[in-house]
This record gives C-alpha cells, structure tokens and sequence, in this order.
C-alpha cells in the first residue's frame, strides 16, 4: 500500500474544506502549527502558516513527510503524551487521525500546548456508522470495513462525536460540520484503484477472495454505469482556545 499516495489522495477529498477551515482560524496569519498524526505531511504540505510542526509515531512516514515537506520540524512520538511545552503553538490540527487514537486525551494534550487565544482543528473524522451505499448490494461493503476499522483499534463513528468532545475540552466558538458528496466519472477514473487498495488492507481475511472479488466487479461496474453512490459522512470542528 502506497501510504502517501492514500494520504494526498484524502488530502485531496478535503481541500476546499480546509481552505475555508484555514481562513476562519486565521492560519494564514499564525506564526506556529502542529499537526499530531502528520503521516507523510499530506497536509502539512500545503498549510499556509509559517512554522510548521508535525509528529507521528511511524518512523517510515515522518522520513516520506521530511521529503515532502522540507521546512517541516518533525518529531517521532505519542500524541497522548505529546513532547512540547505548554502553550508552545498558534494551532493544532489533525486530519483522519482522531479516530485512531484517544481522541479525548489527545485532544486535551493539544488543548495544552496551543497557546489561550489559539485554534484547534479537527479538519476530517468520518463516520462508517452512517455510511450510505447503492446499490444496495454493496452496502456489505461499509459493513465489513467498520467492523475492520474497529478490530484494528479505530473508531469508526468518530465523525459524530467531535461536539462532544470539543465540549469536553473546554474549547469555545465551537463549529461542527459535516462536508457534502459530489460523484461522477472523474471519480472512478482518478482514485478508484487506490481506493479499493486500502479497501482490500482493511478487508484482508475478512471474506473469500471470490467474494472480495465479486464486490470489486460490482464496484466498478455500477461506476461504469453511473449508479454509484458512496457517502461516508465526514465531520470537521473548530475551536478556541480559552484566553
């Protein structure tokens, strides 16, 4: 698998969401941001702040993010005990990474080194539990990869917990959302392969080849035909920082 081609490829799903996220937070104008579970700097890569820190715990992907991201300070390290001062950045923001961790400590450890006045961004978190698949005949397809998703440690409804746990956090100005689907045959053409790549890595042992096979011909064919509907409602949140 591909790694950072799977993560530019999500980067991509959330490029308009997160140049309105980035402007409502002021980043073009912070001096300092860090991005916990920066993987290989997807999107670090195109964050408008000045000084830009990332940590991950894989030490395959901070070498991929260096490389994609030269300016970047990047530290190997857990997010639930992140290595930084308090008060330490402008910013915090992750992007498909709260439903990996424990998204409350986590979040209470950026809440402790973003300075008071300062942001936090959860910029994506889906949600597989409302997943909504057509034709019908695929929706074994969402069901199987949420249960895949929770035997690996994830969370797969994270998306519609993100209000409660910025409340929980003490954060203020609060805004939850939810981004909108588009589907066309650009889709299929641009990112279908890779999507079914990380699709059958979550899937592996899950259901006979034949079968995993069969959904993939199903797939494509309803693509093909312009019948496709995949919707995996994904959620953002912004907040503040008390002063």
């Amino acid at each position: 698998m591909d790694w950072h081609a799977r993560y530019t490829q999500q980067a991509g799903w959330t490029a308009q969401i997160r140049r309105y996220l980035y402007e409502k937070g002021g980043l073009a104008k912070t001096a300092c941001v860090l991005e916990p579970g920066c993987g290989t700097g997807a999107v670090l890569a195109d964050c408008p702040a000045g000084a830009l820190h990332g940590l991950d715990w894989d030490a395959q992907h901070l070498q991929v993010a260096q490389r994609a991201v030269p300016r970047a300070r990047l530290v190997r390290a857990n997010a639930v005990t992140l290595p930084y001062a308090t008060a330490s950045f402008d910013a915090c923001l992750t992007h498909y990474f709260l439903l990996w961790v424990d998204a409350a400590r986590v979040l209470a450890e950026m809440r402790r080194v973003t300075r008071p006045g300062g942001v936090i961004l959860a910029l994506a978190e889906p949600d597989y539990g409302a997943r909504i698949d057509c034709p019908a005949e695929l929706a074994e397809i969402g069901q199987l990869q949420g249960s895949a998703l929770e035997r690996q440690g994830a969370d797969p409804r994270m998306g519609r917990k993100l209000a409660a746990l910025f409340a929980a956090a003490g954060l203020q100005q609060v805004t939850i959302g939810v981004m909108g689907g588009e589907w066309s045959a650009r889709q299929f053409e641009d990112g279908w392969d890779l999507e079914w790549a990380a699709l059958e890595a979550d899937l592996a042992g899950s259901l006979p080849a034949e079968r995993l096979a069969e959904l993939r011909r199903i797939d494509a064919t309803a693509w093909q035909h312009g019948e496709r509907i995949l919707f995996v409602p994904t959620f953002y949140a912004i907040g503040w920082v008390p002063e």
